[in-house]
């Protein structure tokens, strides 16, 4: 993709041996230093876990969470017998929900993991390159795609490859804030952001004036691979479409862009969505989604509607509206409720909705959800980045607000761009990956770009072409000559620093499962630690990470009660209807410590059931002392309501795993034996 774009930006114009030589430089730049975050974060993985030299039990549980989840399927597709039978047993998966046949193609967006496994199986590489490498590194090297790409949407802005190098120089230098691939490879925003920034390149590009057609359709076709590939990758997409719609609409409304391109930017989105649609069997989450919507609503929209009206705001209203009719009758339509707990989560965010519910306040009490801290605006000004990135944002606002400028479309898209993002991002702490690449290559732009310099330069009445030359290479090489002196060294010492995973007892663990324990049986417990256990035992789960499905948010709500105020009897008939055999407690989650009272899991539970938490402190008047003690702190009692219906079979210093009993009618597989084993000591 990165070379059709380079095609199609160089095609027109003079050329001449300098400006062969130049450009040449600045790809060489570009795609040395994509080389280098890439190289940068795998190092960084090797020497936190010490990779290579760990089991291959340490390096799956390594994989946490959801992580875990989703590697799973790609350990899946290679151990098959076949590549038709792996896909088959994807589409007809009855080990990730217990009593439940789904297909993972639709609900889950684990193309890429299909994708790696036919790749590793065909080609000949299996003698030098174990699959576990395989994999994260082909996640490593997206990061050098997602770099390039930045790189690229800052040249076309300013006209100059300095300001790709300032990109991606800052976003190594920023990485706590623009990536967190190396701790979190499996997760899906690691995959599909890479071609979001490699979107936005071609977006960049496709606003640029003067583009012969033959440009604009190639432009077009690399934009709607990129963008299909990013909704493929991710389940959140039509989230993310829906601000990029916004923006679009926004230049629309201001006549920076023409009918056109309009047309033609949302035709992508909208194509690329039905793609989604069909490669996912149709799944209907993604017709009911609020983007497909607002493009609809927008569509509505005849050319004279707004000088009808009158009033831009209104005619904005209008199309809003519009747009949550639609959507809400496309979900009554469909019947389609497995996103609304994401609406949730906005209403109780704003203080719209429920506080008590139990999905909202799970995402509410995870600081990834709260708003964004301020000391990342202190990190952002360490490396320099937030001082020209404010100033080229307030000055390109400024202007668009007082039109005393026209500025490129291209700029302004990207200006909305990292308004829109910067907004979301500031609300909720976890998508500032979204924001944070893109204000490297914005405020690169700022200090490469000749507009804002032209502008300072007419301000003082000396804008010559030399000096403005002078000016624009000056100030990013003095950047970055500070920026490499200052922390290049700490560079250095961050890589050569070496650690090595310890997680003795989650090992101990999965070790255990894995070699007492039947292959069909049925394991409950917490969502992280259930997406562990599929991976390293391949045992079968009732609940799970991937929480975009209404019955299965419902099935971990029932399952956590083994956190709450219940008696056993209820406990057991719970686990029993979803199935479980074995039931694992984490004492991390029974007496939990990482949150504050209120947001502790046991506490969202007693809320949701309606009683008094733990602790001291304030509880609402309608809640009641619960009739039964906490339910993972008694059957430790090894009382005789709890062992009639529970038999210990595992514990060390963290985990407690009790076995079902059924009554007088047993399972074949239940009447294996399974050995007790007590770790505590």
């Amino acid at each position: 993709m990165n070379i059709v774009l380079c095609y199609v930006i160089f095609s027109s114009g003079v050329w001449t041996w300098r400006t062969v030589l130049w450009v040449a430089i600045g790809w060489t730049v570009g795609i040395s230093l994509g080389m280098l975050s890439c190289i940068y974060v795998a190092t960084l993985h090797e020497n936190d876990l010490w990779f290579s030299n760990i089991k291959e039990v340490e390096r799956e549980i390594s994989f946490r969470t959801e992580c875990g989840l989703y590697y799973s399927y790609y350990k899946q597709m290679l151990r098959a017998p076949s590549i038709q039978q792996g896909l088959s047993e994807l589409i007809n998966d009855n080990a990730t929900e217990s009593k439940r046949t789904i297909n993972l193609l639709r609900r889950m967006n684990i193309y890429q993991e299909v994708f790696l496994g036919v790749l590793y199986r065909i080609l000949p590489i299996q003698a030098y390159l174990e699959p576990v490498y395989f994999y994260i590194y082909t996640v490593f090297s997206l990061q050098a795609v997602y770099v390039i790409a930045l790189f690229i949407t800052s040249w076309l802005l300013s006209g100059s490859w300095l300001a790709g190098a300032l990109t991606g120089v800052w976003y190594i230098l920023n990485r706590v804030d623009t990536t967190r691939v190396e701790f979190t490879i499996s997760l899906r925003e690691n995959w599909s952001l890479p071609f979001f920034a490699l979107q936005i390149a071609a977006i960049t590009c496709y606003l640029r004036p003067h583009l012969k057609p033959i440009q604009q359709k190639v432009v077009l076709w690399l934009m709607f691979l990129a963008t299909l590939c990013f909704c493929l990758t991710w389940q959140f997409n039509q989230f993310i479409l829906l601000v990029q719609a916004l923006i679009i609409f926004t230049l629309d409304c201001l006549d920076l862009i023409s009918t056109e391109q309009v047309t033609c930017l949302y035709l992508v989105q909208v194509s690329s969505l039905l793609s989604v649609w069909l490669l996912q069997f149709c799944n209907s989450m993604i017709l009911g989604s609020l983007a497909l919507s607002f493009i609809v609503a927008r569509g509505l929209k005849t050319g004279g509607l707004t000088a009808r009206l009158g009033k831009l705001l209104l005619h904005t209203v209008l199309v809003l509206a519009l747009t949550f009719t639609i959507n809400y009758l496309a979900k009554q339509a469909l019947q389609l409720r497995s996103d609304e707990h994401i609406f949730k989560f906005i209403k109780s965010k704003f203080g719209l909705g429920p506080t008590r519910d139990f999905d909202a306040s799970l995402y509410l009490c995870e600081e990834a959800f709260g708003l964004l801290p301020l000391d990342t605006f202190d990190r952002l000004a360490g490396t320099l980045l937030a001082y020209p990135y404010l100033v080229t944002l307030i000055v390109l606002l400024v202007i668009l607000d007082t039109q005393a400028l026209n500025p490129p479309t291209n700029v302004a898209y990207n200006l909305l761009h990292t308004v829109f993002f910067g907004l979301l991002a500031l609300s909720t702490m976890r998508m500032k990956y979204l924001w944070t690449g893109h204000m490297c290559a914005f405020a690169a732009y700022g200090v490469c770009g000749k507009e804002l310099w032209s502008l300072c330069l007419n301000t003082i009445h000396c804008n010559t072409k030399t000096k403005l030359r002078l000016i624009r290479y000056t100030v990013p090489l003095a950047i970055l000559g500070f920026l490499c002196c200052k922390f290049w060294p700490k560079l250095m010492t961050e890589v050569s620093e070496l650690r090595e995973f310890y997680d003795p007892d989650t090992v101990e663990l999965m070790t255990w499962i894995s070699s007492k324990t039947p292959k069909k049986a049925v394991f409950a417990g917490s969502m992280q630690l259930l997406a562990g256990i599929k991976l390293c035992t391949g045992r079968v789960l009732t609940n799970h990470p991937h929480y975009e499905d209404r019955a299965l948010r419902e099935r971990t709500r029932q399952v956590y009660q083994i956190y709450a105020r219940q008696s056993p009897e209820e406990v057991h008939r719970i686990l029993r209807a979803a199935g479980a055999d074995f039931v694992v407690m984490e004492d991390s989650v029974c007496y939990e410590r990482r949150h504050g009272r209120g947001c502790r899991l046991r506490d969202l539970l007693d809320l949701a059931n309606g009683h008094i938490m733990d602790g001291p402190g304030d509880n609402d008047p309608d809640l009641v002392h619960a009739s039964h003690p906490r339910f993972c702190e008694s059957v430790k009692t090894d009382g005789p309501a709890y062992t009639a219906l529970f038999s210990r079979v595992f514990q060390n210093k963290t985990f407690h795993v009790y076995k079902l009993k059924r009554g007088k009618k047993r399972a074949k597989a239940d009447r294996e034996p399974v050995a007790m084993e007590d770790k505590t000591q």
